[in-house]
């Protein structure tokens, strides 16, 4: 009997993308904007949403939401209905990313508690990973590149496609830098390489340096969606 292969990946993606289609065109219709976030475990996520958040309510009156996508436990979730943003807790149970399907069900809830119309950008949190996340469109209009400065120089070498993917690179922890051995001439260079196109933001999320820079960035993007 001749061997035969089974590829069990192209109908999960190819299923994953139909609800991708779906859901955009769901914020489509309510004017959503939404944001992929994706980085590693401990890179500043929640604590840059948590900033951006403050800043796109206090500079353009942006009603934010957010969609919490762990392996286990809401303790962001708890974080952030307790900074007053809508909240929901995806636990994967030990999927390393976010599908549509998830989206979609959150998004459900979203509507069901709120309206969807009456959020204006959804932030969703994916699951710490610099591999699979990028394989699986949530309908979201940007995702961006979360990388903090302890982790290292090195990451966008060994995991180029998350940084080829993303339309925006935050570098967070700045203000940590000098503790470091973090080149940033390599670092650069690197980017200049794989995603020479997106645009980069140097910040430390918890003292708000460089943050301005980068909402003032992200509600230019927003309006341009809109318009």
């Amino acid at each position: 009997m001749a061997e035969k292969t089974i590829d069990i990946a192209s109908p999960i993606l190819s299923r994953n993308e139909r609800l991708a289609d779906q859901l955009r065109q769901r914020f489509n219709e309510t004017n959503t904007y939404v944001i992929n976030v994706l980085s590693s475990p401990g890179s500043g996520k929640t604590t840059t949403i948590l900033g951006t958040n403050e800043r796109l309510r206090d500079k353009a009156g942006l009603r934010c939401a957010v969609i919490e996508g762990d392996i286990a436990s809401d303790v962001d979730a708890i974080t952030m209905k307790e900074a007053g943003m809508p909240a929901i807790q995806i636990n994967t149970g030990g999927l390393c990313h976010l599908e549509g399907n998830m989206i979609m069900e959150a998004v459900d809830a979203f509507d069901q508690a709120v309206g969807l119309e009456n959020i204006d950008v959804i932030f969703i949190e994916n699951v710490g990973n610099l591999v699979c996340p990028v394989d699986f469109d949530l309908g979201e209009n940007l995702s961006i590149m979360i990388l903090s400065v302890p982790e290292g120089d090195d990451k966008p070498i060994k995991y180029p496609g998350i940084f080829q993917h993303a339309g925006a690179q935050l570098l967070n922890k700045v203000d940590v830098a000098p503790a470091f051995d973090f080149d940033m001439d390599r670092y650069t260079k690197t980017l200049d390489d794989l995603n020479p196109q997106a645009p980069r933001f140097a910040v430390s999320a918890r003292k708000g340096e460089g943050m301005d820079a980068w909402c003032d960035w992200l509600i230019g993007q927003i309006e341009q969606a809109r318009a």
